[in-house]
């Protein structure tokens, strides 16, 4: 069981019987009245969002989810595709299971995937991924002095703010949560 208030983003629970993962959780105090969290919940298996209110003192239950690896192999018409590291089985998911990070994703690349009931309902990239720099702006002499960040275009077709010193055809390492600049890869 979690409390309402512990809901965040990514989150299963079961509320009213059915299975939900948490899209959306916002705690809302509205002067003396009593505080709540609003929250967007979609559906497992429907895949339709919902919106709930609960008391920030209302249980929930959390079903049993599993983590396994996938390594990323291509995209197709009909979405990209997986492949498991253990069984080598071919799968084939939507790309809002990767939420923001999907700009992030290249091929060959491991993820984790989160299961419940056999079914997956989302997938990680590791916290730090390295992307080569396809396209940048020339450095501009005297930039470095001003620790201004220019735009860069990763190899991904991200774009990510970078140092002024960084020239196309290095791989940086890039923070997927944030998608922030984080330094060269080495």
């Amino acid at each position: 069981m979690i409390k309402a208030v512990d809901l965040r983003k990514g989150k299963t629970v079961v509320h009213e019987g059915e299975i939900y993962t948490v899209h959306e959780s916002q705690h809302v105090a509205k002067g003396n009245k009593r505080s709540y969290m609003q929250t967007k919940l979609k559906h497992l298996k429907s895949g339709t969002m919902k919106e709930f209110r609960f008391t920030v003192d209302a249980r929930l239950e959390v079903p049993f989810v599993e983590s396994k690896e996938y390594e990323y192999l291509y995209q197709d018409g009909s979405g990209y595709v997986l492949m498991d590291t253990t069984s080598y089985d071919q799968i084939t998911v939507a790309g809002d299971l990767f939420g923001d990070a999907l700009r992030f994703l290249k091929e060959n690349e491991k993820v984790t995937g989160t299961l419940c009931e056999d079914q997956l309902i989302s997938m990680e990239l590791p916290i730090v991924v390295e992307l080569t720099v396809k396209d940048a702006p020339p450095v501009v002499k005297g930039a470095t002095a001003t620790n201004q960040s220019k735009e860069a275009i990763m190899e991904t077709g991200a774009k990510v703010r970078v140092p002024p010193f960084i020239e196309p055809g290095e791989r940086i390492r890039v923070d997927t949560r944030t998608g922030d600049y984080m330094d060269r890869a080495k």
